[in-house]
Formats: structure tokens, C-alpha cells, sequence
């Protein structure tokens, strides 16, 4: 998406935005995200896997939301839906990011044995944007597999944030960097727009 919106932030009040981290170090970005957008006016509802929890705390996002923050499949923070499917049905746009090398084949394969994936599942990309924004090594990123998901996730009518080119966590320097908070807030005003 390189629609660039002049200020963001009008694009964000009262709209349902919902946030998913997969496990990387590039969580951290994420909170600056789910900041701005609360601060927007946006409800902005963050659900992580559980190997984001070991990068960032979900009372993190509790704390920066307002909201509940969902962690799993079997922790019912609306006891008579438990898929979580409301959540799904109510987003009018869904963000991944960081979207691990594991979430893209997760998606890519239609597994949901976390509640990101589930979620996602559940959402209508006819209607509601999916935002990926991959992250991760940039060897992983190169990887065969990598590719090969990312083409069928966008034939399955995903929107792919390109990662940016950089430092990395894992002393190297290439693609796979999660992008800025400001470019991520800059696609998810575009994707609403482009949604109505």
C-alpha cells in the first residue's frame, strides 16, 4: 500500500482495528502502534500468540488499549463466544505484525492453533482488510518456503506491508525489518480508506 495519508490519526476515531503479534523481537515497535491508535480514538482490540507474550507482556497492550488483550484460544473474554468470532465479525481492519516466517505458513496453510491465526480466519477479507507485515532474518525471509507463502497469501487476498532493509536483531543487516510505527499506522489508515 503507498497511499500516504496527510495526518493518520483523523482516519483512526471510532473505527475497530484489530492487532496481531506472532513471536519476534519487533513486537516492541508494535506498542508505539497500538499507542498512537488508541490515542486516535480508535478501539483498538490486541490479541498475541504466545510467543509474543515472551517479548512484550500483554499488560503492556492492556495498559496502552484500554482493552482486554486476547492470548489464546481458551480464555473467553466474552464467555458465550468462545472462537472469538464477534472479535473477527466486528474488525473493520485486522493488522499482523510482526507476521513471523511461522504465522505466513500458518496462514498460508490454514492451520489456527493460536488465537492470531484463529481470528484471522474468521475475519471476511472481502469486506475487512488483513495487513501482514512480515519480520524476521532476512535469510528466512529469502527462504524458499517464505516465498511461496507470501504468493498464495496474496492470491488469498491478503495486503503485504514489504519489510524494510536494515539492522537486525540477529547482527546482521538486510530485509525482513518490521517496518517503522509510522509506516504501519500509514497502511492501516489506507486500508481503512480503501475499505469505506
Amino acid at each position: 500500500m503507498s497511499t500516504e495519508i496527510a495526518d493518520p490519526s483523523d482516519a483512526f476515531r471510532h473505527r475497530r482495528i484489530v492487532i496481531g503479534l506472532s513471536g519476534g523481537i519487533a513486537c516492541y515497535k508494535v506498542a508505539a502502534v497500538v499507542s498512537r491508535l488508541a490515542q486516535s480514538g480508535a478501539e483498538v482490540t490486541v490479541t498475541m500468540t504466545e510467543s509474543a507474550t515472551r517479548f512484550v507482556t500483554p499488560l503492556t497492550f492492556q495498559a496502552l488499549s484500554g482493552r482486554p488483550v486476547y492470548c489464546d484460544q481458551w480464555t473467553h473474554v466474552e464467555s458465550q463466544d468462545p472462537q472469538h468470532i464477534r472479535l473477527a465479525r466486528s474488525a473493520e481492519l485486522l493488522l499482523i505484525a510482526p507476521c513471523t516466517m511461522d504465522m505466513l505458513a500458518k496462514l498460508a496453510t490454514g492451520r489456527t492453533d493460536d488465537v492470531v491465526s484463529l481470528i484471522a480466519s474468521a475475519v471476511d477479507r472481502s469486506r475487512q482488510p488483513v495487513l501482514l507485515a512480515p519480520s524476521m532474518n532476512s535469510v528466512m525471509w529469502q527462504q524458499p518456503a517464505t516465498q511461496r507463502n507470501l504468493a498464495v497469501l496474496r492470491e488469498d487476498g491478503y495486503t503485504l506491508l514489504d519489510p524494510a532493509s536494515g539492522w537486525q536483531a540477529c547482527r546482521t543487516e538486510g530485509v525482513g525489518r518490521l517496518p517503522e510505527p509510522e509506516e504501519l499506522l500509514q497502511a492501516v489508515a489506507a486500508g481503512l480508506a480503501a475499505s469505506g
